[in-house]
């Protein structure tokens, strides 16, 4: 089981994001480094379906997400975490 976050950008997403943008990725980075983010990144129009990360845990995705300057900073206006059935791991 992986639990995904799905964020919806706020609608002045080009004008918040930069300002958050180091300390965004400074959040994450450890996450990678313990293994409990697997993937991350933004959708192709990242205005009108906004972006996703995969976790390792439920945990792991919580805990991120209460901290990440995206939430914190309202770059995000909603941010549900869904559990993810992985059929196929390559």
């Amino acid at each position: 089981m992986k639990y995904v976050v799905l964020y919806e950008s706020v609608n002045d997403l080009a004008d918040k994001a930069p300002a958050h943008f180091e300390a965004h990725v400074a959040r994450y980075t450890p996450y990678i480094e313990r293994g409990e983010l697997l993937m991350i990144g933004p959708f192709a129009d990242p205005q009108k379906d906004g972006s996703m990360a995969v976790f390792a845990s439920r945990e792991s995705a919580e805990d991120f997400v209460k901290g990440d300057p995206f939430v914190v900073n309202g770059v995000v206006k909603s941010w549900p975490i869904l559990e993810w059935n992985e059929a196929i791991a390559l």
